[in-house]
Order: structure tokens, then sequence, then C-alpha cells
């Protein structure tokens, strides 16, 4: 099985390509369009900014490449963002994938943001959740978030109550990060990776 990480400049590569490695998967790290439209499993990480993000898959066409996709693909985090329609951060248009708006967080008394550290998810719904107990921690770092919507396959709690990951057709997207997530995220990117 061919599987690729797509290579921009927002990318948390090591890590994911990391916990891959102990699935047993090596994966590829490419911007080349003919190798991404080749690859069985497609994953879209990200960490960074989203207009800057924007700007670098637009400059090099990864932008109209990700969304004309037909294989499984996998945003993680800013990936997940940009695969929505558009985010609050710097007014950003981003990929339309999905239809949903990305916010800030707002100033909370008693909530730090970033949100930084473990939180649990449910309401857990789609092949991506095989085997995995509803609220199961896994570990976030953002500021923005993607409002709820009838995309979401995964909610948490973090001031206020947002999809942690959405799924439509076979665009696939978590909010957390699964390589950072110990044995329940690396059993979710498993799940990715052998889905039919």
């Amino acid at each position: 099985m061919k599987v690729v990480i797509i290579k921009y400049n927002a990318g948390n590569i090591r890590s994911v390509l990391f916990a891959l490695e102990r699935i047993g998967v090596t994966a590829i790290v490419t911007d080349d369009h003919e190798e991404i439209r080749s690859a069985d499993r497609v994953i879209f990480p990200g960490v960074g900014e989203a207009s800057s993000a924007m700007k670098y898959l637009a400059e090099r066409g990864l932008d109209k490449l990700i969304c004309s996709l037909t294989q499984p693909v996998l945003g993680i985090c800013l990936g997940m963002q940009l695969m929505c329609s558009h985010s609050e951060e710097n007014d950003t248009k981003c990929l339309g994938i999905f239809a949903e708006k990305v916010r800030k967080f707002p100033d909370t008394p008693g909530f730090k943001i970033p949100q930084i550290g473990w939180n649990n998810i449910f309401q857990l719904k789609s092949s991506l959740f095989n085997d995995i107990p509803e609220n199961s921690y896994m570990y976030f770092v953002h500021s923005y978030y993607v409002e709820m919507c009838d995309d979401a396959t995964a909610v948490t709690d973090y001031i206020v109550q947002y999809s942690s990951a959405i799924r439509k057709d076979n665009f696939w997207a978590v909010q957390y990060h699964p390589e950072k997530s110990g044995d329940t995220g690396q059993k979710i990117l498993e799940n990715f990776i052998r889905m039919m």
C-alpha cells in the first residue's frame, strides 16, 4: 500500500512518519502531484497559520489537487481547518471541501488559548473510530476550531462544543493529533490506513 504525506510549509511531518512506522507503514513525504494522485492513502497534516499555508498550497497547485483526490484523505489539525470553507485566522479562504467555518476560541476567564493538552472526544461515528471507546482522550494544540456541523464524526468541549472530527465522502479530518495521542491515536491512524 502506498501512503503519502503531503509536504508543505505547515507540516508536522516527522511525528506522523514515526507514528506510521509504529504500525508498520512506510510513508512517502512529497508535494509531487503524480505521487500524491497515485497514493492509496493521503495524509494532510499541519501545524501553523492558515493564510501562509493556503498561499503555499495555491502557489504549487496543491489546493486544486487535494480537492480532486478520490482516495481516502486524512486531514490533521491545521490540515482539517484548511479543508473547511473559511478560517477566521487572517480571514483566510480555505479549500472548501467541507462547508464549515473555522472560528477562534472566544477569550473566556479560566481557559487558556490555545487549548494545549488532553481532552476527550465523544459522539463518535465513522469507521475511523472502530474499537475506539466513547470519551477517549486525545492530544490537542489549537486556537481555532471547526464549528458544530452535520459532518461531525466526533465532538469535543473546550469553551464551546465543536467538531473535533469531520467526514465527507473520501475526506476525513481530525482536530487533535493522533500521532501524539498514544495507543488510541495510533489505532485511529491504523483504522484510516486499513479502511476499505
